[in-house]
């Protein structure tokens, strides 16, 4: 009889919290510079063209499901919780070059969503809410009144960092109640928009549809790549 050669057990993978925390403390403090600067950049912008519209802006019609969403106090956690949210995916990118696709995907999303809104300024329609029954919705409806509606950027970001963070979470083998989270706190936002009459429907189809095109024409790289990297 002849012996078989001996065969090493390959080695166990780096668990996917491990993998994730590897990947935050690479380039972190690019990282966290970049996201506060693009944020800030962002927010500057934004406002400039909220109140500097070169026309009146567009009253968005409402539909069925806008009058079928109540108004909720409690969503502005939600919708605020997106500026956290966003910053998870550059902070889980495994290199330098997922980064620099990630950053360059947000700005290009950011930048026709800005664009549209310069040439098609639209605000949303004055709902008879008495605001202040809701102290926090309230305090967001006096510094963003409710211009540059349409596409809700706000779910234009929520959507792409939910493609961008299911991807990494897939390559990192995370569990399925992990990727559940990031899907449902995704929709969570999307909804808040609604529930803080911040935006209606039509401007949550058209901040999905740039976040989908945006995400489809950037580079795949890094969707799937090896686990515990």
């Amino acid at each position: 009889m002849t012996s078989r050669p001996a065969t090493s057990s390959p080695l166990p993978s780096r668990p996917w919290y491990l993998a994730l925390g590897h990947r935050i403390a690479t380039l972190w403090l690019v990282k966290m510079i970049g996201t506060t600067v693009g944020i800030s950049g962002f927010f500057v912008v934004y406002f400039w063209v909220m109140h500097n519209p070169p026309s009146a802006p567009t009253v968005m019609p409402l539909t069925r499901l806008d009058h079928w969403v109540g108004v909720s106090g409690d969503a502005m956690v939600l919708y605020g919780s997106l500026w956290f949210y966003i910053s998870l995916a550059p902070a889980f990118a495994k290199d330098k070059a997922q980064l620099q696709a990630c950053a360059r995907d947000a700005a290009i999303m950011a930048a026709i969503g800005l664009m549209v809104f310069w040439f098609f300024p639209t605000t949303v329609p004055v709902f008879p809410v008495d605001w202040s029954q809701y102290p926090a919705l309230q305090f967001l409806k006096a510094t963003d009144v409710g211009g540059n509606a349409f596409p809700s950027l706000h779910v234009a970001f929520a959507v792409f960092t939910a493609v961008l963070l299911r991807r990494q979470l897939r390559s990192v083998q995370a569990p399925a109640w992990v990727q559940a989270l990031n899907m449902l706190w995704a929709l969570g936002i999307v909804y808040s928009t609604l529930a803080t009459r911040q935006h209606v429907l039509l401007d949550v189809l058209g901040g999905t549809l740039l976040a989908a095109v945006v995400c489809r024409a950037g580079s795949p790289r890094g969707e799937l790549v090896p686990a515990g990297t």
